[in-house]
């Protein structure tokens, strides 16, 4: 007897389709092109979410260098004078407290220099 389509193919191209909402022409219309396009999208998605935590990292390396240097000491310095001083604070939370709180970056600063000419 020849098969047809039945509920559980419908069911899997509505899967597909319904991923692939929003791609343009055939990326969103065709089974083929829609199998393949949701595979390429997925590889994509898997290496960008490595390469996002690389862009952030560079972003707040340069803030870090840019709020260093206006108060006199480079990024590498501040860095090494920050485990100098023993203090664990991480990229990220510097480069927020350099935005949103300069005087208590200020203060870190302050703490780095110190360390580095003991």
């Amino acid at each position: 007897m020849r098969t047809t389509y039945g509920a559980a193919r419908h069911k899997s191209k509505k899967r597909l389709f319904k991923k692939a909402r929003g791609f343009r022409g055939g990326r969103g219309k065709l089974l083929r092109t829609v199998k393949e396009t949701l595979i390429r999208a997925g590889v994509y998605a898997y290496r960008d979410r490595k390469v996002r935590k690389r862009e952030f990292r560079k972003l707040w390396i340069v803030r870090l260098n840019a709020a260093a240097r206006q108060r006199g000491i480079r990024y590498s310095q501040f860095i090494y004078g920050l485990r100098k001083a023993g203090l664990e604070l991480d990229r990220k939370t510097l480069s927020e407290m350099a935005i949103h709180d300069p005087r208590a970056f200020d203060e870190v600063t302050e703490l780095v220099k110190t360390a580095l000419a003991a």
